[in-house]
This record gives C-alpha cells, sequence and structure tokens, in this order.
C-alpha cells in the first residue's frame, strides 16, 4: 500500500528557486507553497510527481512557462497558479483539459490560450531590438536637428535680406538699381555673344 504524503509550506516567507529535488518525492500527493516569495521557473521535470492530486503555486513570483511535463500529472485535480509571472500557452493536454475555470492563471498576464481570454497570437509578435530602436531614435534626433538647422537658416537669411530692404529705403534703391544694372550687363553680353558667333560661323549676313 503506497501513503500519499503532503507538503505544505505556504505563508512562510520562502525565497529562492523550487529544488529540482522536489520532483524525487513520486509518491507526493499534495503540495502547498502557496503566499511565499518564490522566483525562478518550475521544474521542468515536476511531471514525475505522477501521483500529485494538488498543487498550489499562486502568489510567488515565478516566471517562465508551464512545463509539459505537467500534462504527465493525470491524477491532478487541484491547481493553481495564479498571481506569478508566467508566460506563453496553457498545456491543454490530459488533466489540463478539464481545467476550465479562468481563476487558476489570473495574474499572470503573458499567459495566453484556454481557459483564459487572451489570444496566444496576439502575445507572439516579434519582440523589438532595444540596440535598433535606439538607433532608429537616435538617427529621428539627427534628421530633426538637420532640417530644423536648414529651416532656421533659409529663414533667418531671408528675414535680413527682405527685412533689410523693407527697413532701410536707400538700401532697397541700390538693391534694385543693382539688379537692374546686372540684367542690362546680362543682356549686352548675350547679344555681343551672339553677334560674335554668327561671324564666326559665318550666319552673320551682309
Amino acid at each position: 500500500m503506497v501513503v500519499h504524503s503532503t507538503i505544505d509550506l505556504s505563508k512562510n516567507d520562502l525565497t529562492g528557486e523550487i529544488p529540482e529535488k522536489l520532483s524525487e518525492l513520486v509518491h507526493l500527493g499534495a503540495l502547498n507553497l502557496s503566499w511565499n516569495h518564490l522566483t525562478g521557473n518550475i521544474p521542468s521535470n515536476i511531471g514525475s510527481l505522477t501521483d500529485l492530486e494538488s498543487l498550489d503555486l499562486s502568489h510567488n513570483h515565478l516566471s517562465g512557462s508551464i512545463p509539459p511535463s505537467m500534462t504527465s500529472m493525470t491524477f491532478l485535480s487541484h491547481l493553481n497558479l495564479s498571481y506569478n509571472n508566467f508566460s506563453g500557452q496553457i498545456p491543454v493536454a490530459n488533466q489540463f483539459g478539464t481545467f476550465t475555470d479562468p481563476s487558476i492563471y489570473e495574474g499572470n498576464p503573458h499567459l495566453c490560450g484556454t481557459p483564459l481570454p487572451t489570444n496566444c497570437s496576439s502575445l507572439m509578435l516579434p519582440p523589438r531590438d532595444e540596440e535598433e530602436d535606439a538607433n532608429e531614435s537616435e538617427d529621428k534626433r539627427e534628421r530633426f536637428w538637420l532640417y530644423g538647422s536648414i529651416a532656421f537658416g533659409y529663414i533667418t537669411g531671408f528675414w535680413v535680406v527682405c527685412g533689410s530692404l523693407i527697413l532701410k529705403r536707400s538700401w532697397r534703391h541700390a538693391y534694385f538699381n543693382f539688379v537692374y544694372d546686372m540684367r542690362d550687363k546680362l543682356l549686352v553680353f548675350i547679344a555681343v555673344n551672339m553677334v560674335r558667333a554668327k561671324r564666326r560661323f559665318g550666319l552673320e549676313t551682309n
């Protein structure tokens, strides 16, 4: 006759990780480690506890995924993993198909799948690389300062010239006289060169 033992260490301010050796207690019937300060992952070989009927790991700081080996715990009838930091998809095989109460997994915002309303596809978007984000942000800042400097220089230069012409009447007259003078010189230059070109190629009429 096999005697199933019970371990209840709830509310004991326990810290650290769940020891791997715990999985060697193959005839353990119930395990309660709730309301402690446990961290790390559930041991990957916890599925060795095939006689376990009750498992309560709620209200800790455990993380990682729910080990697939737990689907081997076919006698498990009570499970509570709420209020930890578990992530990934909830197993669906064997006993996990009978755990339809969402409160079993509540308080784990990164868990998904039945019976939770969170669809796993919404949590499996590829993570952005932090260095890539930093480089992109730096490029945006550089472009902002470049375009800002160009715009500032253009506006400043425009108003220096136009403002001077508007405020100083003598400067305005001198500026337009300069423009007209340059226009006349340009027209004379073009006309002279056209005459020279005609003479050179014998196109001037007698």
